[in-house]
């Protein structure tokens, strides 16, 4: 027999051999396994609704226990709800109280079902590793704590009450000739969400602590007003001068100014506040009344035209315009009333004039005199010489722009004493009387007359209502029908500049001469005039009266005889074919006779009218 054979037949044996022994080691272990999962659910019958073994919470041991049982340990180990002292604080204050009063409790029963839950839940085999794991490792249980935190805001509610304040806004009251500042308040609240989240780290741990209550303050939205106070005692302490060039400062005294005196909140990027200003709408009626006399009207530069130079040399600074700014003159004063001044000028709104200082004659084409006129004035008064010298040298200077029609009561204005002018003889009516201005009517004659020659645009002319021999002297006079009266503001002289250049006036006094001159640049306009005459008609005989303030033998003359006369000017000016004005000027004359004053007793000439008591 080989060797295969023999090991072909020894195989069996030792396969038999090997599955015996092999049966018996597994029913070893088999046994074990057995006897352990036998031991396992014996446990299980023992601690049947009681804890099993292995279960702790905070130190104490729960196995065995059933759920009363476990409650009933608990509330005599557990009792930091009742025990332990939380404290919130705010600065210096500190309230002192368990964690039960703001709502904390241990729940029992909770933790009793957490007990005899675990292995007893899951699969068999999680609920076998549960009890295993139990056995040999241990289980701790956390405590279950419920926070309640109605209770809480309760509690909260009642620190609250002296603690919770509203935010208070600082204030102003001016009182006599005090100003009193009342700081205000921050508010302050408790957030009670925010501080029982800060209480619940501790109450989760079960630890004593020092919590700081959560505030929330509330600024006002003006804490401290002191400094405007200030202000305000500053603007009381004296008299408050409202000022404008030209005009008589308002003087406003403490007292009156306490009553205007209002405090405003401003709101900025820089925060709010109080501002001191004062009461708009007075400040208002106080100042209105004065922008009349405050305005002043724009005016050009005045030149004389260099006839050697042909340049224009500056007779007269230009004028810059202006009018009250009312709404910005009170902002301009509370804004500096607001800093305590107590010197507030008021605000305008300026307006350049046309032409200024450096104006010049290629600038308003001016090259030449275009017409000069003169009159005469032999005999007359000093009084009529000083108004003629007042009214005429108003014109000296004066531009007129293209286009623009002058007036000449607009230039004059007031002719009164107080602007220059004296009291001599006018034609007032039908009677030549004494009156502020006379004599303006030479003025206005001669300006008519370089007009009328100068070939412009008459707008507005009226005569005299007889012939003034002032008017008919001199070399060059045209005679009668060449002269046009003024009585501001009623009856005027108009002309208007209808070329394309800028005209200049310039008037002038040589004696008894009045010497008008227009500069400007000719546009190649002719002039060609006539007159005619008709209905002469000789004056009255002369008039005497008796007046008592006369001596006896003084004869004294107050108005001249003149013939009545009717005068037809025709002109025509024309620029080479085409015709620019066609003027009729027509004037007529009344016949004016002479009137005498006499003192009583005098001895009269033969054949006169004589005035009588009722005439």
């Amino acid at each position: 027999m080989d060797a295969t054979q023999r090991i072909n037949q020894r195989t069996p044996r030792a396969l038999a051999l090997i599955t015996r022994a092999l049966v018996a080691a597994f029913t070893g272990f088999g046994t074990i396994i057995l006897a352990a999962f036998m031991f396992l659910i014996l446990m299980r019958m023992i601690y049947i609704n009681r804890a099993l073994p292995g279960i702790v919470i905070q130190g104490l041991p729960l196995a065995g226990l059933r759920h009363e049982e476990i409650v009933s340990a608990l509330e005599t180990r557990l009792t930091y709800p009742q025990d332990g002292t939380l404290a919130l604080t705010d600065g210096d204050l500190a309230w002192m109280m368990t964690p039960a009063e703001l709502g904390v409790r241990v729940d029992f029963d909770a933790i009793a079902s957490k007990a005899l839950g675990v292995g007893r839940s899951g699969s068999v085999i999680d609920r076998f590793g549960q009890q295993i794991y139990a056995w040999y490792q241990g289980v701790s249980l956390p405590t279950i704590l419920q926070f309640d935190f109605v209770v809480g805001h309760h509690y909260l509610n009642q620190i609250a009450a002296a603690i919770d304040r509203p935010a208070v806004e600082a204030t102003l009251e001016v009182q006599g000739l005090d100003v009193v500042a009342q700081p205000g308040q921050i508010g302050r609240t408790i957030n009670h969400q925010a501080t029982l989240e800060a209480i619940r780290p501790a109450v989760l741990q079960m630890v004593d602590a020092v919590i700081p209550l959560v505030i929330e303050e509330t600024s006002p939205k003006i804490l401290d007003a002191s400094e405007t106070a200030s202000v305000g005692d500053r603007l009381l302490s004296e008299p408050i001068k409202i000022t404008a060039e030209g005009a008589e400062d308002v003087i406003l005294p403490p007292e009156n100014v306490a009553t205007l005196l209002r405090f405003e909140v401003v709101e900025s990027e820089a925060g709010t506040y109080f501002q001191a200003a004062l009461d708009p709408e007075a400040l208002r009626q106080a100042i209105e009344p004065l922008a009349p006399d405050l305005e002043r009207k724009p005016e050009n530069a005045r030149f004389i035209f260099n006839d050697d130079t042909l340049q224009l040399d500056l007779l007269q600074s230009a004028v810059i315009g202006r009018t009250l700014d009312l709404q910005g003159s009170i902002e301009e004063i509370n804004r500096l009333v607001a800093r305590g001044e107590h010197v507030l000028p008021l605000a305008f709104l300026y307006e350049e004039p046309s032409i200024g200082d450096n104006a010049t004659a290629q600038d308003l084409g001016i090259s030449e005199a275009v017409s000069v006129v003169s009159t005469y004035f032999n005999g007359s008064s000093s009084e009529r010489i000083q108004n003629i010298t007042t009214a005429s040298s108003a014109f000296h200077g004066l531009l007129i722009p293209p286009g623009e029609t002058l007036s000449m009561s607009d230039v004059l204005g007031d002719i009164s004493l107080d602007n220059g002018y004296a009291e001599a003889l006018i034609i007032y009516g039908d009677r030549t009387i004494k009156g502020v201005g006379g004599g303006v009517c030479q003025v206005s004659t001669t300006l008519f007359r370089a007009v009328f020659y100068g070939g412009y645009e008459i707008v507005e002319r009226h005569p005299h209502a007889y012939r003034v021999g002032y008017y008919e002297q001199g070399p060059g006079s045209p005679g009668p029908g060449l002269d046009a009266t003024v009585f501001v503001p009623l009856v005027d002289f108009k002309f208007r500049n209808d070329t394309s250049n800028w005209l200049l006036l310039e008037t002038y006094i040589y004696g008894n001469q009045l010497l008008w001159k227009f500069y400007s640049t000719s546009d190649g306009r002719t002039l060609q005039w006539s007159k005619k005459l008709s209905n002469e008609v000789d004056a009255p005989k002369p008039l005497y009266k008796e007046n008592p303030d006369l001596d006896e033998g003084k004869i004294k003359q107050i108005d001249y005889e003149a013939d009545g006369l009717d005068i037809v000017v025709y002109r025509t000016v024309a620029r080479g074919d085409e015709v620019l004005h066609q003027d009729t000027i027509k004037t007529h004359y009344l016949p004016w006779r002479a009137i005498y004053e006499y003192g009583p007793g005098t001895e009269l000439p033969d054949d006169v009218d004589v005035e009588k008591d009722d005439d």
